[in-house]
């Protein structure tokens, strides 16, 4: 790799950006001051800048705990005027690479994955891959002990041709409870319930396939998945 692309892909430089630091004599390859924009270096080269190491930003799987009023969006808009995005919460390099896993409604709370690796993301957004996605539910009314076995069957949503995927439904207390879905269809929760009769007061997902939120992030914290977490997508979707 050429070193004033290393430069971009491991900082906020432009290629010119890139090139006008490299003639200050600010990068020093393996000891060696470089000022060669064309110079060839390696991805696990000893790269200095002003004395601080530089490394490839690679892949990047991030778990955040998103709080009420942020948008799943990367983009800008009208909406976007209106609500931070979560991907403002993240202080990391090129952020404008990186995407949203499976997306929450504003005023929906909890577990989100963000990565700039694209077929990964792909593994837990497919409906083909049917990732199990949990969302912890309050409702405005206790719910019938027989929607246990209707979610089950699958929910006829207005608008929709088919019922949705079979769902499991688990009762915490008088008007809690733990839905698993294994598809991502437009508010399913919230039109799951109203297609009962019922009304969604409170959502927060806890659970993506076998990655679970981590209880010690704050809402609005975020940290890198372990390997394992990583891993996992792969062993649960395929």
């Amino acid at each position: 790799m050429r070193l004033d692309k290393f430069l971009c892909e491991s900082t906020e430089l432009t290629r010119s950006e890139s090139k006008r630091l490299l003639k200050t004599g600010s990068v020093s390859v393996e000891g060696v001051i470089v000022k060669n924009p064309a110079c060839k270096v390696t991805d696990d080269a000893e790269i200095l800048l002003d004395g601080a190491p530089l490394t490839l930003v690679g892949s990047r799987y991030i778990m955040l705990n998103k709080p009420v009023d942020t948008i799943c969006s990367t983009h800008s808009g009208t909406r976007a005027e209106l609500y931070p995005s979560v991907i403002d919460l993240l202080n990391v390099i090129k952020s404008d690479r990186l995407r949203i896993a499976g997306r929450l409604d504003v005023d929906t709370t909890g577990l989100v994955l963000i990565t700039d690796d694209g077929q990964w993301s792909h593994k837990i957004t497919s409906p083909v891959k049917k990732c199990g996605k949990r969302y912890r539910v309050e409702l405005a009314m206790p719910p019938d002990q027989s929607a246990i076995e209707q979610f089950a069957q699958g929910i006829q949503l207005q608008g929709e041709k088919k019922r949705t995927r079979p769902a499991q439904l688990e009762f915490i207390s008088h008007q809690e409870v733990l839905l698993t879905i294994h598809e991502g269809k437009y508010h399913q929760v919230k039109r799951m319930f109203a297609a009962l009769g019922n009304r969604v007061t409170a959502l927060h997902r806890e659970q993506i396939g076998s990655i679970t939120l981590d209880p010690d992030l704050e809402a609005g914290e975020w940290r890198y998945l372990t390997e394992d977490e990583i891993n996992s997508v792969q062993e649960v979707t395929s």
